[in-house]
């Protein structure tokens, strides 16, 4: 498979559309909340497709997939956060809010690399769909526990913590909303989370025969959906882009080396470890590549208001999710097939 014939997935072309529409400052626009309207279609698409072949798994086998879904998503997150504190360029709260985004899951470059195998007619199991609704949470619950371990070191020199608009913090120990137990049940009910555990539950109960008159709906226009969300996000990436020079290039390089390592990781995981084909191996090291850019930020916006949202938000939106999308998924598909000796 030639590095063009990776390109010309017309998932990825509608991306790259995107970023040439934003470039060229088109007057094209989707209208609001569209992208979440697809994405929660996206999500429940995958989660019935991937109960009903689940309610067909072996119990043992999905079992082991969650407790690595579990350690990647608790592991990279920590190893991120270290990285980030060597480089010296972010703040503690900084580090712990990015390092977030880093051990959780992007639904976008997931569906992405579902394109890319189906495109190639490469076989992959359906147990990478439990490891993506498993590691939406970890790494927020990861993030949280840094932020407040940081928050601690500095409450005996600053009592009071500031916002990055000077204001005063909203989050302090007797605020209930910013409590670690809310912010925690928070994690575990976000919106992707439920359409997607749900999804999946409905598909694995479902009567045989009720799924299969909605395959039309799961499977037929899938794929046209996917490209207009795809449309959509790389309008908003390219958007992104211009907020570049406020990352610095060390943390632009973290945006690059962080899913190139978790990549290797999760394939060698996935192949290695789970013993998935070279497909299912490949989405496992998508999941291990990924950046959240819709479950994680809203989180990490009340959780840790002193961390400066361009950062993450440039990091995982603008520098990891076009990488992914464009050069990663590709390069993760090649390194599972170097571990499998094809």
């Amino acid at each position: 498979m030639s590095s063009l014939n990776n390109l010309l997935i017309p998932a990825v072309l509608f991306f790259a559309l995107g970023v040439i529409a934003r470039i060229i400052k088109s007057d094209l626009k989707f209208p609001p909340d569209l992208a979440k309207v697809l994405a929660i279609y996206l999500l429940m698409a995958i989660g019935l497709h991937g109960g009903y072949e689940l309610a067909k798994a072996e119990l043992s086998i999905a079992v082991n997939s969650i407790v690595w879904a579990l350690i990647l998503g608790f592991s990279l997150p920590i190893l991120g956060y270290l990285a980030l504190i060597l480089t010296k360029r972010v703040s503690p709260m900084d580090a712990a809010a990015i390092s977030a985004h880093y051990g959780s899951v992007s639904a976008g470059t997931f569906l992405t690399a579902i394109a890319f195998l189906d495109s190639s007619s490469i076989h992959y199991e359906s147990y990478p769909l439990i490891m993506l609704a498993v590691m939406e949470s970890p790494a927020i619950i990861v993030g949280l526990v840094l932020a407040a371990f940081a928050r601690k070191r500095l409450a005996s020199s600053a009592p009071v913590l500031a916002n990055n608009d000077g204001t005063a913090s909203l989050y302090d120990n007797n605020d209930s909303n910013g409590s670690f137990s809310h912010l925690l049940r928070d994690a575990f009910t976000n919106g992707s989370v439920v359409v997607l555990i749900g999804s999946m539950v409905i598909g694995a109960i479902a009567q045989p025969s009720g799924i299969q008159k909605l395959m039309p709906f799961i499977d037929e226009i899938f794929m046209g959906v996917l490209c207009l969300f795809l449309f959509e996000m790389g309008m908003e990436a390219a958007r992104r882009i211009k907020e570049f020079k406020k990352v610095g290039l060390v943390l632009a390089a973290f945006g690059i080396v962080m899913p190139l390592f978790g990549g290797a990781v999760g394939g060698f995981v996935g192949y290695s470890i789970l013993g998935f084909s070279v497909g299912g191996a490949t989405l496992v090291a998508v999941l291990g590549a990924s950046a959240s850019y819709i479950a994680v930020p809203p989180a990490m916006r009340l959780a840790v208001p002193e961390a400066n949202p361009s950062f993450y938000l440039t990091l995982s939106l603008g520098i990891t999710f076009p990488f992914n999308v464009l050069i990663g998924i590709p390069l993760y598909y090649w390194y599972v097939q170097y571990l499998a000796g094809v």
